[in-house]
């Protein structure tokens, strides 16, 4: 070999070594952490990832290292969760931390699943300033001004964040977006479970499934609320920006079933049920995506790239209506416009800080 050879072997030797480093580390599966084990969804991820199926190639290149266990003390539910959940994870590879931060240290994305939306911001916040792209279970958080507060803090630390409801990827609920049978879809009508509880606003705890089906079908654009409530019965009325207007009923008696209406310029067609494709022409298609998968692939998605899925300030109005339906009925049932409570929520932030 010449001298010259040689040199120039010598001088690229670092960039072969460069491209070498780079494919070993595109090989390697991004490693997760989980922020609260009291979820189940924590565990159908994690195996959806372990063991994706064949037709689901999008699901591949995730792996679970290290979970915290969480559980909120008055709840004692979640912690019969924590304890039921723990040894399939661990069955799953999953080591168990006894801190947040040993997680933090293991893993280069996050999910917060703990099902108490009341500490979400406190979690979040270790995890967006140990720079963790962050994916947050329902809810997000328990009040507005958490979730605002949640999203100031991606900014402030460059980290990504969202957050969503598994119904919103539901294959019969995003179907119904492009339905050959609706077409542009100019109204709504959606309809779930609400029962209450009396730690979390009255619409964020569970109902926030069916607001987030409403928002998959209808799109952001919403300018204010009504609410009626009885005993067993939600309804709840939003009117958008260009005229449509979509609404929420909440089922507390009776038969219960997640659902939609939807209203278009070609026709009116029923939604499919959560879990399954909507149907066409009374046929209900085949689809790979049901149940948690649909949304187990966009946060795949979401820790591959750092690319949300969701606008923080669609996440922003959604609670937004949520939280003016709150206060419409507090005023008695009339109309309370979105910008209104963001506006108030954003006052109230700046000044407890």
């Amino acid at each position: 070999m010449t001298d010259c050879r040689r040199v120039t072997l010598l001088l690229l030797l670092p960039v072969f070594l460069s491209a070498a480093g780079q494919s070993a580390s595109a090989a390697d599966p991004v490693r997760v952490g989980i922020i609260g084990i009291d979820n189940y969804q924590c565990l159908a991820f994690t195996q959806g990832w372990h063991k994706p199926p064949e037709d689901t190639p999008e699901l591949a290149g995730l792996k679970v290292v290290a979970a915290w266990k969480g559980g909120s003390p008055d709840l004692p539910e979640t912690l019969v969760d924590v304890d039921r959940w723990e040894p399939h994870l661990i069955k799953q590879g999953v080591t168990i931390e006894d801190s947040i931060d040993a997680v933090l240290k293991k893993c280069d994305a996050v999910m917060i699943m703990t099902a108490d939306g009341r500490p979400h911001l406190k979690l979040a916040e270790q995890c967006l300033k140990a720079g963790k792209p962050t994916y947050i279970g329902r809810p997000m958080a328990a009040s507005l001004e958490d979730v605002i507060a949640i999203f100031d803090l991606a900014k402030k630390y460059d980290t990504p964040v969202f957050s969503c409801s598994q119904h919103r990827y539901s294959p019969g609920f995003i179907g119904m977006r492009n339905h050959p049978e609706v077409g542009e879809v100019i109204g709504c009508n959606v309809f779930g479970g609400c029962p209450l509880v009396d730690h979390h606003p009255d619409l964020f705890w569970h109902a926030v499934h069916s607001f987030e089906t409403l928002y998959t079908i209808m799109g952001p654009g919403a300018v204010s609320v009504t609410r009626a409530k009885t005993d067993d019965t939600e309804l709840v009325t939003g009117v958008w920006k260009d005229g449509r207007i979509g609404s929420y009923r909440g089922i507390r008696r009776g038969a219960l079933k997640y659902s939609a209406t939807v209203f278009g310029d070609k026709g009116v067609a029923p939604a499919g049920i959560y879990g399954y494709a909507a149907p066409v022409n009374g046929v209900v298609p085949k689809d790979r995506y049901k149940g948690y998968e649909g949304v187990a692939v966009e946060i795949a998605k979401f820790y591959k790239t750092r690319k949300l899925p969701i606008p923080p300030e669609e996440t922003i109005e959604l609670f937004g209506f949520m939280e003016a339906a709150h206060e419409s009925h507090r005023r008695g049932g009339v109309p309370v416009r979105i910008d209104e409570v963001i506006a108030r929520a954003r006052k109230n932030l700046a000044e407890r800080k």
